[in-house]
């Protein structure tokens, strides 16, 4: 949705909007994004309206798959607890002591493991968030921004899925590729739409 709002006069406003050609409306002062006609009065609100309404199913999207992402964060970080209890192998000496002596105050391959999916995750899906954000308010079609977040949130979970399970080569890889297509594509839109104010 365009960001110009009214104006008491009567003169035209441009809109830098990202869903269309420049459009013009001299009568009221407003700026509607519109890719066919210039919209006014009645028609305005109209589209005005619908535009919202595509904004809250994108933003929607972004929500779900986010939600989906953070929880798989806090279950890959209670699977590295719990191998850490079943291995034996604490990171801070206090744990080793309480479970039976500094001997198991020491590093794990499996623990390891477990650690680096959930730095991965953090690595990649932060940023997600922001792009996601900052990309949901671009208003872009809802389906294709869900097809973006959907493909982020599968990738997330194969690579993380293939690390713990040591799934053959280059399956990890690949869903890691994959889930940064739509992190790049989204970053672009977003900086398309930027630089005009540069």
């Amino acid at each position: 949705m365009c960001a110009a709002g009214t104006r008491a006069s009567s003169v035209p406003v441009l809109c830098p909007c990202p869903l269309g050609p420049w459009q013009v409306v001299p009568r009221v002062g407003l700026a509607a994004c519109a890719k066919r006609s210039v919209l006014v009065g009645r028609d305005w609100e109209h589209w005005d309206a619908a535009t919202q309404g595509c904004g809250i199913r994108t933003e929607q999207g972004w929500v779900q798959q986010s939600t989906i992402l953070i929880l798989k964060m806090y279950v890959v970080a209670i699977i590295t607890g719990q191998v850490r209890l079943r291995k034996k192998a604490f990171a801070n000496p206090e744990d080793a002591l309480r479970n039976g002596g500094l001997q198991y105050y020491r590093e794990d391959p499996d623990v390891e493991r477990c650690r680096r999916a959930h730095r991965n995750d953090m690595e990649n899906i932060f940023p997600f968030l922001f792009l996601g954000a900052v990309y949901s308010l671009l208003e872009p079609s809802p389906a294709v921004a869900r097809v973006h977040f959907f493909i982020f949130c599968v990738g997330r979970i194969v690579h993380t899925v293939a690390y713990l399970l040591r799934l053959r080569a280059p399956t990890r890889s690949v869903a890691y590729g994959v889930a940064q297509l739509p992190c790049f594509s989204m970053a672009l839109q977003i900086l398309l739409v930027a630089a005009p104010y540069w």
